[in-house]
Order: structure tokens, then sequence, then C-alpha cells
């Protein structure tokens, strides 16, 4: 003996589909989420690029006082650094996404590459200037 469920008004044996009403529902909710989403999704991405830029600065940072320590004194650039074997590349500033953008800050007695900086003139999520970490 066969039974036929029935489910709703159509039945299992009635059409197959959605009504214009319930595919604008599903379309309003899906748009709902995807805006509560976006700018968590913007402050993670920030957050991210902020690490990495703090990874570089300090790698940077420590490679440059391994220079001074091997060769008695600071590098003409960064790039002497990838020449010598120091660094394998010269990261991208996370912001600007090049390389050519660090701030590089010479000692004014000796000379050389002391310190770097990025060239984002954005502020960061603590207040401070990206270009001032």
């Amino acid at each position: 003996m066969a039974r036929s469920i029935e489910i709703g008004k159509g039945g299992a044996r009635g059409q197959h589909g959605f009504t214009l009403l319930e595919l604008m529902i599903v379309v309003s909710v899906i748009g709902i989420l995807a805006t509560m989403a976006a700018p968590s999704y913007q402050s993670s991405v920030i957050k991210a690029k902020e690490a990495a830029l703090r990874q570089d600065l300090t790698t940077v940072r420590d490679v440059l006082d391994q220079h001074k320590a091997d060769q008695g004194k600071y590098p003409p650039s960064l790039s002497i650094l990838v020449s010598r074997g120091y660094l394998r590349a010269i990261p991208k500033d996370p912001f600007t996404g090049v390389t050519t953008t660090w701030q590089e800050i010479s000692d004014p007695v000796e000379g050389g590459v002391v310190d770097i900086f990025s060239g984002a003139e954005f502020v960061g999520t603590n207040g401070t200037p990206y270009n001032q970490w």
C-alpha cells in the first residue's frame, strides 16, 4: 500500500521550486549577514598587515645590528644586506606593497642605515602612524 505524503499547499507531487518572495527573503538574509561580516573582515586584514609590518621591522633591524657586529659599520643600503646574504630579499612593506618605500634612517656621523620605518602614511590601530613604528 503506497501512501502519499503531502507537504505544504503544493504537496509532494506539486510544484518544485521557490517563490519569488522566498528567494527575496533568502537573498536579504545573506545580504545582511555579509554586511555584518565585512567590517570584521577588514579589521582582521589590517591587523594581519600590522603584524607583518612589526615582524618585518624587527627582522630588518636585527639584521642591521648583525651587519654592524660583523662588519664594524652599518650597511650603506638595504640592498647590501641582500647581496651579502643577511637577507634573502628586501621585504615588501605590507601597506604599500613594494620594497622601495622603506624609509632608511642613516647615521649622520658614521653613515649607513641604522634604522628603517614604513613608507605608509596611514595611522595604525594604536594611533601611531606606520612611518613612526
